[in-house]
């Protein structure tokens, strides 16, 4: 691993156990084990650090994402593929994952950041959950439903079952899979 990527996983470790507001670049570089200069020569800022680690875990997902549902047979098997697999993302990469909710545009967690290159990332994982409603509703596989409404539903329930698993003080078993199952009934035709 290079310096540059050690700096960019600590900087994601600890923001994602400290957010935003309480993440130090000094933090960030302790835990790389380089000094903090070097740190501010890759990344420049913290708000900067913070949108390329948000954007790094984001491009890993999507990657993994694209990999699972590649041969899935109709939009709602590549919908619930997508579905399970975000989630099972989040539960294998625990100690990294809560910096994309911290970075979230459905997050307050810092105002301030650059709401739109946000927006924009995030909107490739809601363009790809787009794509599978678009593939299963011509397929059949998928009521006919609004595309776009349909997608960010879908994410919304990604998003608050992640947000509830993380930030919510209180466990509920099952919360995950009664989110795929959820999803499914919601939107796939009867069979």
């Amino acid at each position: 691993m290079t310096k540059k990527e050690k700096i960019l996983a600590s900087a994601q470790e600890i923001f994602a156990r400290c957010g935003y507001a309480g993440t130090t670049m000094k933090m960030v570089a302790e835990k790389a084990g380089v000094a903090s200069g070097l740190v501010f020569h890759y990344f420049e800022s913290k708000e900067n650090l913070f949108m390329v680690a948000g954007s790094e875990l984001i491009d890993a997902m999507i990657g993994v994402l694209r990999d699972k549902t590649a041969d899935c047979a109709n939009g709602c098997e590549a919908l619930g593929v997508f579905v399970k697999t975000y989630l099972d993302y989040t539960i294998q990469n625990e100690k990294t994952f809560p910096t994309v909710i911290r970075c979230s545009p459905f997050s307050d967690d810092n105002p301030d950041l650059d709401r739109e290159k946000i927006g924009a990332k995030f909107r490739e994982l809601i363009d790809l959950i787009e794509e599978y409603i678009q593939r299963g509703v011509g397929d059949g596989s998928i009521r006919a439903l609004p595309i776009s409404q349909t997608a960010f539903m879908v994410y919304g329930t990604i998003v608050g079952a992640v947000r509830t698993r993380f930030l919510a003080p209180y466990e509920i078993p099952g919360l995950y899979e009664e989110a795929c199952d959820f999803v499914m009934r919601s939107v796939c035709a009867p069979e």
